[in-house]
């Protein structure tokens, strides 16, 4: 059937898992799931399904696949992918459609039938219907060549209910390795430029290096280090990409120390930049958080010529691989010059950092009427092993992770950076432990983000996830709160939630280990009884909602959105 040979080509390209929620016209290949080794990972909402599959593939750096049934399931799968698509993921997202005969066009009152290939156009890269079986393997190969080439990101292919069913000849069509179809790794970049790179670098008094989820994708987080670390250079991450640098390395600039950071990327005579379009968040690649174009040289790596100087007039252009370019570039710059020392910029910088470190310290007081969010999320962090796998989600409760919750190794932290989708988290979760079973996977979460999928703890329970959420209660919208309190709104419209809520009954209720924690000094004795349970851990920490309307970095983020 079409179905099995679905199946057939989904096992040739590497598929271990599908993830998305059952539907009738599945049944051809759901019922040959075991001959092919292929798991279905049975979700509760489609577009929870896609984070789950995002999630696969950004822990594995891998393609992550879902499906959505017929118009509805479908439909519902697209918010879950245009989160992919912000967030540059390599989801290949599958379809059912009605058979071929009463749609494109639609008859006129066809059961469920919507046009599918409209929506989904608008919110991936490349998007296709299935109408002959024998191009099945054929739209396959080119779905998964289209969300791995240049800067990765979600695709589409709908089938037909009745091509799923439909048998044919399997000799008449050919399914071939991957090797075959697409390059496994993009070019390693002009020689010639990567040569000028390195005297550019070689030559510079104050370098500086940036990087993003290029980095991430590559794999080319050593390679990325170490050149920073010859140059006696300081680095740092995007949002997105928290991990590629250890976040305890002396010469990192975190993203909130904007003190330290602003000053290092303003003053730096050459930048790199490695697989980052320099966005909003990063301020547009512009002054005052970076120095004038007149006066300070970029070069940006990338692997998709569309971001090259996109938002910053670059000096130096290299298309290709981040790992291969980085690696071409390390070798080059230790032949031009021996291990440099730090330049005096960099004394400044950390005691820059001090200062904003004492800052912070300002945060975590008070704790009169619950925990403060920064001294639970700190407790979290200490709890769990170093390579552990952070999920955040929310508002103000994704500032507190930031700033309170160091990442030190790649690919173990998950966030929407780029589109602020609340409730990715405990889909999220979910895939990355499924991902990386032998990791440990925590969620931090705020109430109001963790109420939009809190149906998939059945999943978890269902598949055994053992995953940790810990959910900072405010009892309301945080950080709309704020934006009201800033707004000078003296009484806040639909702020609050219900204060009663007990999610760790409801959890409970999923077959979860559940807690409340109302006071610090009882967090971790309560995270340590989750890990001991066996099963999925919810711990709902009662935090302080007046500590929770500033957290760090709360000013700052209104001044980029603002364009401040």
């Amino acid at each position: 059937t079409g179905g099995e040979l679905l199946l057939r080509c989904l096992k040739e390209e590497g598929v271990q898992v599908l993830f998305g929620v059952l539907d009738g016209s599945f049944n051809p290949f759901l019922a040959k799931l075991d001959d092919y080794g292929i798991r279905f990972v049975n979700a509760r909402h489609e577009a929870a399904a896609a984070h789950m599959a995002e999630a696969w593939a950004r822990v594995r750096g891998e393609p992550g696949v879902v499906v959505g049934g017929i118009g509805p399931g479908a439909a519902n799968m697209v918010s879950g992918i245009v989160t992919a698509c912000a967030e540059g993921s390599p989801v290949i997202a599958l379809s059912g459609q009605r058979r071929r005969n009463i749609i494109y066009p639609d008859r006129g009152g066809a059961f469920q039938n919507v046009n599918l290939l409209g929506m989904y156009g608008a919110v991936t890269k490349w998007s296709a219907g299935v109408r002959d079986w024998r191009r099945l393997p054929e739209l396959l190969r080119r779905a998964f060549r289209e969300a791995l080439s240049g800067r990765p990101g979600p695709v589409y292919l709908e089938l037909p209910e009745d091509l799923l069913r439909e048998k044919g000849d399997p000799g008449t069509v050919q399914v071939w390795p991957p090797a075959r179809s697409r390059l496994d790794r993009p070019g390693p970049g002009d020689p010639a430029r990567i040569r000028q790179a390195a005297r550019m670098l070689a030559g510079a008094e104050r370098p500086f290096l940036h990087g993003g989820m290029g980095v991430s994708w590559s794999g080319a987080w050593e390679e990325f280090v170490a050149l920073a670390d010859h140059l006696a250079a300081p680095m740092t991450a995007t949002l997105a990409a928290r991990g590629i640098v250890p976040e305890d390395h002396p010469r990192y600039l975190h993203i909130l120390d904007r003190g330290a950071l602003d000053a290092a990327r303003s003053e730096a005579d050459v930048v790199l930049v490695v697989g980052s379009r320099l966005g909003e968040l990063d301020g547009w690649g512009r002054p005052p958080y970076w120095g004038p174009p007149e006066a300070q040289r970029v070069i940006q790596v990338d692997v998709d010529p569309a971001s090259l100087g996109l938002n910053r007039p670059v000096d130096l252009a290299i298309l290709g691989d981040a790992k291969a370019v980085l690696a071409a570039l390390l070798e080059e710059v230790r032949s031009l010059t021996p291990p440099r020392e730090e330049h005096a910029g960099l004394a400044r910088y950390r005691e820059l950092t001090r200062q904003w470190r004492e800052q912070l310290e300002v945060a975590l007081a008070g704790e009169a009427g619950g925990v403060n969010p920064g001294r639970a999320v700190q407790t979290v962090r200490d709890f769990f092993p170093k390579d552990a796998i952070t999920v955040m989600d929310g508002g103000n409760t994704s500032l507190w992770v930031t700033a309170f919750n160091p990442i030190y190794t790649p690919r173990s932290y998950l966030y929407t950076a780029k589109f602020g989708h609340l409730g990715t988290g405990l889909p999220y979760a979910i895939g990355a432990k499924l991902a990386a079973p032998e990791r440990a996977v925590y969620l931090i979460s705020g109430d109001g983000a963790f109420g939009f999928n809190l149906q998939e703890m059945e999943t978890a329970s269902r598949h055994n996830v053992l995953i940790t959420a810990v959910v900072l209660c405010d009892r309301g919208w945080g950080m709309e709160r704020s934006s009201q309190m800033f707004a000078g709104i003296e009484d806040m419209v639909e702020c609050d939630l219900y204060g009663g809520v007990r999610l760790d009954l409801v959890a409970q209720g999923f077959g979860w280990h559940g807690e409340v924690v109302e006071r610090l000094e009882d967090l971790r004795p309560a995270l340590e009884r989750g890990a001991a349970s066996g099963r999925p851990s919810l711990i709902q920490v009662m935090v302080e909602p007046m500590a929770n309307l500033m957290p760090p970095g709360l000013l700052l983020f209104g001044e980029i959105r603002r364009g401040d």
